[in-house]
């Protein structure tokens, strides 16, 4: 198993308050994680999805009163919502006796219920972390082509093989679709959540159309919203913003859309292996999407992430709003030849960027014009990262 960047933060985090929220999709490596950490600090660990562990806490305030003294990790927290207010409960007796962190790890994958409860019950006693697949930093530029086809789930894009990895991401898929929907309340047959999910994948890096998807697949608008909502706050969605900048000019409005894992996207098209990636048409969007999951991974703490593009032309396909006030515009070109298109250098003149950057699947970090570098994500993601850490 690869060392994950979040376990030191993790760790830091326990050793300053009392209780951590730990979020992420299934799959994700939370449990793995938490059960290292368990090992270590010489932890108590309870999984709430199972009837053993859910009997030993039927008298739940006697149980967790007796392991004040411990670390108490608690997995998929959500399937008991009463154990918020306890918590707070046993949180501030200790306190009271002195202890001051390290009380409680609260793990779930699906992260509004979550934080939901853990706001209303834990305000002030609480910190929140996201761990999330795989990125490029954590697996090394040398397997970017295989973490880029795979996606990051660990068991995806550790299996033996491209069709073991394949395999794996359809059962992952068959789970959301049969199981994790339907426990946030979704209703709509398993056929058309797929073909949604398909659609979504077809157009990763496209501007949201609510009024096309719901057509295309015979709902209203509001339920289409609503499921795009759900798979959001299952990890499985990201909407990027547009950026509303001040520049006099008509600017477009709608959210970009991706399928976070670039794994899954490929599941759903079908696509096994790096030569059929290559030669299908979502490559372009494939590759952007994977790129810029893997630079929010690294955003500094209090930056910001957006796109820019004009009625006019003028285009960024990500704008990083970094700590400091400083801006940095980056454009994905899926070529060992890129070539910024003209909406960019426009796009540059109206955001006037500290740095700018094209990146590219090549090894060389090199000038494009006297404001605009190429530059491999690995490089840019390095450059990122002194920025998180500093």
């Amino acid at each position: 198993m690869l060392l994950r960047r979040l376990q030191p933060i993790l760790e830091a985090r326990l050793a300053q308050v009392p209780v951590v929220v730990l979020t992420g999709p299934r799959q994700v490596g939370k449990t793995t994680l938490a059960l290292q950490l368990a090992e270590r600090r010489e932890a108590l660990y309870l999984d709430l999805e199972s009837e053993r562990d859910q009997a030993r806490l039927s008298s739940a305030e006697l149980y967790l009163e007796a392991q004040l003294d411990r670390l108490v990790i608690l997995d998929e927290v959500h399937r008991m919502p009463g154990l918020f207010p306890l918590i707070r409960s046993l949180v501030d007796r200790a306190r009271r006796q002195g202890r001051k962190a390290g009380f409680y790890l609260l793990l779930g994958s699906i992260s509004p219920e979550v934080t939901r409860q853990a706001g209303e019950s834990l305000a002030g006693r609480a910190s929140y972390l996201e761990l999330a697949p795989f990125d490029l930093q954590e697996t090394g530029s040398g397997h970017e082509a295989t973490l880029w086809l795979r996606g990051g789930f660990p068991e995806s894009f550790l299996a033996a093989d491209d069709e073991a990895s394949f395999r794996w991401r359809q059962d992952f898929l068959r789970t959301y679709l049969e199981r994790e929907i339907p426990l946030l309340g979704g209703r709509l047959p398993i056929e058309t959540l797929r073909r949604l999910l398909t659609m979504l994948a077809h157009l990763q890096g496209e501007l949201l159309n609510v009024s096309s998807l719901a057509r295309n697949l015979g709902l209203n608008g509001r339920t289409v919203g609503n499921y795009l909502d759900l798979l959001s706050d299952l990890y499985l969605l990201r909407r990027l913003p547009p950026l509303e900048a001040n520049v006099g000019k008509r600017l477009i409005r709608s959210p970009k859309l991706f399928l976070r894992d670039s794994g899954i996207v490929h599941t759903l098209l079908g696509i096994r292996d790096l030569e059929g990636l290559l030669a299908h048409p979502v490559v372009g969007g494939s590759y952007e999407g994977f790129v810029v999951e893997n630079l929010l991974r690294l955003l500094p703490e209090g930056g910001e992430a957006f796109f820019y593009r004009t009625r006019a032309g003028a285009e960024v396909d990500l704008v990083l709003l970094l700590p400091g006030g400083k801006v940095w515009a980056v454009e994905v070109k899926r070529s060992l030849a890129p070539k910024p298109s003209r909406g960019f250098h426009e796009a540059l003149r109206d955001l006037r960027p500290e740095a700018a950057y094209v990146v590219y699947p090549g090894e060389e970090t090199f000038p494009l014009t006297d404001r605009v570098m190429a530059t491999p994500l690995g490089s840019l993601l390095q450059a990122l990262g002194t920025l998180r850490n500093r």
